[in-house]
């Protein structure tokens, strides 16, 4: 196993991007590590430019539903920008907001999913008069150009096209913004998003039409958690943007997601075993299809 090698970022608000060799023969692999920032979550940046657009309509309150990263992503923006947060999660998920508490956020556990998390934060900040900062809000454009920092970062550091980038999926909400962006920019790349199999309405509807799951159809585990959703915020443009972008759907179960896990370990790098299915997604894919070029596999959570 050859030592990988890190990449520094040209801008300090991005994170590394890691070039390992040896986890496939002739392919190179970079790993996009957006664990590394304060929330250690992916989802910062968009967090970030929903605060900025909250600041300058002068609201100073941000209700937001999550099963956990989303919400730590906004309670650690809201904190560094001295907006108040309120994070809503089911109470049964994740770690009953501990560490978006932690950050300054105050939490609202309710019994249900994801879904009914969003529905009440959305609720509450109706009744607050606050701003509904979810993902499918109405800020939604802010969250989209929040997550195309990440092909951005991508362009400058690579200077030409990989051949594939590897995303992890629930919401599909960074594929949509990832794709976005990649048009913006005239640069060509296929998108593969990788999800929970049976267990998220992106990864069951490939490749399309788009359907939703019955509420009670999706199994969560301690491991999967981020990839389920029986209905999926942005379900639809992903689909549509993955197959416009020449990309596909994939799917890994929580054993192929804790031995991507562990394998990326080996490297230096330890997101959540659901922030390692970018590369349980190509790993597998490789196993029955030739891969060639370079592949990005974007780790998104720790």
């Amino acid at each position: 196993m050859l030592p990988p090698t890190s990449i520094a970022p040209t801008d300090p608000y991005l994170t590394p991007l890691i070039a390992v060799d040896g986890l496939l023969p002739d392919v190179r692999v970079f790993l996009k590590d957006e664990t590394r920032y304060a929330s250690g979550s992916h989802k910062e940046p968009a967090a970030r430019a929903v605060v900025a657009r909250a600041l300058a309509e002068g609201h100073d309150r941000i209700f937001v539903g999550s099963c956990g990263s989303y919400g730590r992503a906004m309670a650690t923006a809201c904190a560094a920008a001295g907006v108040r947060a309120t994070v809503v999660l089911p109470a049964e998920w994740s770690d009953g907001g501990a560490l978006a508490a932690a950050a300054g956020a105050d939490i609202r556990l309710i019994q249900g999913g994801y879904e009914d998390a969003v529905d009440e934060s959305r609720r509450l900040a109706h009744v607050e008069g606050a701003l509904d900062g979810n993902v499918d809000g109405p800020y939604k454009d802010e969250i989209f150009e929040g997550h195309g920092h990440l092909v951005d970062a991508l362009y400058k550091e690579l200077g030409g096209s990989p051949s594939a980038l590897w995303i992890p999926v629930g919401n599909g909400t960074t594929v949509v913004a990832a794709h976005r962006q990649l048009r913006t920019l005239g640069w060509p790349v296929p998108i593969n998003g990788v999800g929970s199999p049976g267990n998220n309405p992106i990864v069951t509807s490939w490749p399309g039409p788009y359907r939703a799951l019955p509420s009670d159809a999706v199994v969560t585990t301690e491991h999967n958690e981020p990839l389920v959703n029986w209905h999926a915020l942005h379900g639809p443009d992903a689909l549509t943007a993955m197959a416009d972008s020449g990309g596909a759907v994939h799917a890994a179960d929580d054993d192929a997601l804790l031995a991507a896990q562990a394998l990326l370990g080996q490297y230096g790098v330890h997101p959540t075993a659901a922030g390692s299915a970018g590369l349980a997604g190509l790993l597998a894919h490789a196993r029955t299809t030739p891969v060639s070029g370079n592949q990005i596999v974007v780790l998104t959570g720790r």
